[in-house]
């Protein structure tokens, strides 16, 4: 039986100001796409905006074969991350939310699709926050990706709901990955992983803590490699692989997203001047 996974929430458009060309992204709308990729059935639902940036992103899911049904089509801007780059190094300049967050109600209609997912996954830049205990009655499991915006408060608002937790932190020492994993773990998921950068990840199940390294990659772009991980790794949790199995596919797959710019490819043109006139 085919594998079904939802991503729910966080989509944005990477704009690479100094290259002028634009990709659809998104932790919950790659993670989709790479899923999908591996062979799993998978769909979108998020905030979209009416732009140009909207347009890309829907546009590119239904090429990609991701169903969009139950997406919001919102009057006005969509999210927008701005990124320079000095080399193959990105560099954060600014993001725009756009109408990402105005989820204003989750219908019986929305909840009953989310409830025909094997696995939903969302992120800490979903704005989901105060709607996750309507959303835990639907979802059959549920994964969530921190990245390294996690504190002791939003740890504590958000673990108690989720089965699967990802966390990065590419300074933290061993032994302070896994006591981060540790208390994690006492909050309620059931499976953590830290990812590490170029160290790696770990990952806490059954009270076992298991490690693997990097695959090494031809790097064009780095933007998503994390996605390709998390999509790997959930597939083969889901396929009932162990967790080294699982962490391998994850590391593969991170390998293999780099070798393209983008998340997940679709790149367009975009300048300034455009984006200003069309504002």
């Amino acid at each position: 039986m085919t594998l079904r996974l939802l991503g729910l929430g966080d989509n944005t458009v990477d704009t690479y100001v100094d290259r002028g060309l634009q990709f659809p992204g998104g932790n919950a709308v790659n993670v989709a796409v790479l899923a999908h990729r591996l062979g799993a059935e998978a769909g979108y639902l998020g905030c979209l905006g009416s732009d140009e940036a909207g347009r890309l992103i829907v546009n590119a899911l239904l090429l990609e074969g991701v169903d969009t049904s139950r997406c919001r089509m919102l009057a006005g801007d969509n999210a927008r991350a701005f990124i320079g780059h000095d080399g193959n190094d990105r560099r954060f300049l600014r993001s725009q939310r756009g109408v990402r967050g105005q989820w204003d109600r989750f219908s019986p209609e929305d909840l009953a699709y989310v409830a025909t997912f094997d696995l939903v996954h969302s992120s800490i830049y979903s704005e989901l926050d105060a709607e996750l205990a309507t959303l835990r009655h639907a979802i059959r499991r549920f994964s969530y990706d921190f990245s390294e915006r996690w504190t002791n408060t939003n740890l504590a608002a958000t673990l108690p709901f989720l089965d699967i937790a990802f966390l990065s932190f590419p300074a933290g020492s061993e032994a302070e990955c896994r006591d981060l994993a540790r208390r994690c773990t006492e909050a309620g998921p059931e499976l953590v992983v830290v990812t590490r950068g170029e160290r790696g990840s770990l990952a806490l199940a059954g009270g076992v803590f298991h490690r693997h390294g990097i695959t090494q990659a031809h790097i064009v772009d780095t933007l998503g490699a994390g996605d390709g991980l998390i999509a790997a790794f959930l597939l083969a949790v889901l396929e009932d692989k162990g967790i080294p199995e699982a962490l391998a596919a994850g590391a593969d797959n991170a390998a293999a997203v780099c070798g393209y710019q983008g998340g997940f490819g679709h790149g367009a043109p975009w300048s300034e001047a455009v984006e200003t006139a069309l504002g």
